[in-house]
């Protein structure tokens, strides 16, 4: 194994797919909202990864509907947010960081973000940036300036970490120093350093460490 060093002064995870594994009750509550609201979508088959669910939602009901909508929606997914699963190494990595240092960034509103890192065992973040919290989503860079600016770093000192990519947008329009991609969904977008899960990773006097195989090292 190679091991990279990135010394960084803070580091913005995105939530779902990075710090947790929430993709089956999420296929759960949108299976329910869909059979109510859009008939016939299938989030398995035709989610859009990293964006925001009223953002996607805005684009299979009537506007007259919307807001009830985005609430039954949400509602869903609080609901089955119990059985969220922390991401491989995900946890051992949280809780290694000093508090301050790192902050969550997610297109998930703040109840159901909130939910999920806590089922899935994590402490609670120095910092959490979610839908409820930008006028744009991801990919824009609203989230990730803002998540910077909540750790009072600057932007290009921070290391992201992202499985979607709208989120690897939004961290380089944001100006990230550092985008690491997480998991198989990036759909070829460029990172500067990629793992499977989080087991891959370690934080360690103020630098992201990253542990790839010869073939995959730079």
């Amino acid at each position: 194994m190679t091991t990279r060093r990135f010394p960084v002064d803070g580091i913005l995870f995105d939530c779902d797919g990075v710090l947790v594994d929430s993709l089956e009750p999420a296929a759960i509550a949108w299976d329910a909202w869909a059979a109510r609201y859009s008939p016939g979508y299938d989030f398995r088959s035709q989610i859009a990864h990293g964006v925001r669910a009223a953002d996607t939602v805005a684009g299979l009901v009537e506007p007259q509907v919307f807001d009830e909508a985005v609430a039954a929606l949400e509602e869903e997914e609080v609901l089955g947010a119990a059985a969220t699963r922390p991401i491989p190494g995900a946890v051992a990595l949280t809780t290694s960081i000093p508090l301050g240092r790192w902050a969550v960034v997610t297109s998930a509103a703040r109840r159901l973000a909130v939910a999920r890192l806590a089922a899935a065992g994590h402490p609670a973040p120095s910092a959490l940036v979610t839908a409820d919290d930008v006028e744009h989503g991801k990919p824009h860079p609203d989230p990730y300036l803002r998540g910077a600016e909540a750790l009072r770093v600057p932007v290009h000192a921070c290391a992201v970490f992202e499985d979607a990519p709208a989120g690897v947008r939004a961290a380089r329009a944001a100006g990230a120093g550092l985008v690491v991609g997480v998991g198989d969904h990036l759909e070829g977008e460029p990172v500067d350093a990629h793992v499977d899960d989080l087991s891959a990773a370690a934080y360690e006097d103020g630098a992201i460490l990253i542990r790839t195989a010869p073939a995959e090292a730079a």
